[in-house]
């Protein structure tokens, strides 16, 4: 059984990185010349490295954990997140992402005899109604394109976390996915290199998405689950967005608007 100020730190820890790789794609995605195929590509490819390097060190094995639809869903997450961010600002794309993450996570939750309290059902009652809040057509609206693309990440994302709580080694587990991703990242990449597009810094920003908030996140995220329901966890992500719009705002000039606020 995982202590609780463990679990806390863990989370906390986790949910932070998640909001940083928000602020990395979107940075490198309108700040530099990197497109959004070969983002992916390193990301994966730089968060697989690190986590085999960890495993290496640490038990002085490669690898071998994880498993093909694990690294499936990690794959499309990450593909549908890179070409989202193309369209989306930081905060609005945290939302969508991790609204329907809550949504699928409970959703599932749910499926397998989890019961929401009072106070749980109203929080993702509300939840819901911000995100459809958002989606809603109008002059502030995010784009069709984007948030369809986000939507797609975020139910990705869902099912990798749900096929991750039951890992026996977090680190191992999250190392042989990211290892397994690879290939399939590389493929699309390959698949966009009459359009790919790299600088320094999109280089830079890509590596720091997949060392950082990637393969060091989604490792701790992995330990964090243990001691996670599937409801909590999905819960527990909606302080992301939130990290995530005040990150624009102060690091990126963005600006919140109205509709943005309300969600």
């Amino acid at each position: 059984m995982m202590s609780r100020p463990r679990l806390v730190v863990l989370t906390s820890l986790a949910m932070i990185c998640f909001a940083g790789n928000s602020l990395l794609c979107r940075l490198a995605l309108h700040g530099t010349q990197i497109d959004a195929a070969s983002f992916t590509a390193i990301r994966i490819a730089s968060g697989a490295a690190t986590l085999w390097l960890i495993v290496r060190v640490r038990d002085g094995t490669p690898a071998v954990a994880g498993s093909w639809p694990s690294a499936a869903a990690l794959f499309a997450y990450a593909i549908a997140f890179s070409y989202a961010y193309v369209t989306l600002t930081a905060g609005t794309g945290a939302l969508i992402l991790f609204g329907t993450v809550q949504a699928t996570m409970i959703g599932y939750g749910v499926w397998r005899g989890e019961r929401l309290s009072a106070l749980q059902a109203g929080g993702y009652t509300l939840a819901i109604a911000g995100l459809i809040g958002l989606l809603l057509p109008g002059l502030s609206a995010p784009p069709l394109t984007g948030a369809l693309s986000m939507i797609a990440a975020g139910a990705a994302w869902g099912v990798y976390s749900l096929h991750g709580a039951g890992g026996r080694d977090a680190t191992q587990v999250t190392a042989g996915n990211f290892m397994r991703a690879v290939p399939l990242a590389i493929a699309a990449g390959a698949a966009m290199l009459p359009w790919a597009a790299l600088d320094a810094h999109g280089i830079a920003y890509a590596i720091a998405s997949g060392a950082i908030a990637s393969g060091i996140g989604y490792s701790i995220w992995y330990a964090a689950l243990r001691g996670l329901t599937a409801t909590g966890a999905a819960t527990i992500q909606l302080t992301v967005p939130v990290s995530a719009a005040a990150g624009g705002i102060v690091f990126l000039g963005e600006s919140l608007t109205l509709r943005l606020a309300a969600a």
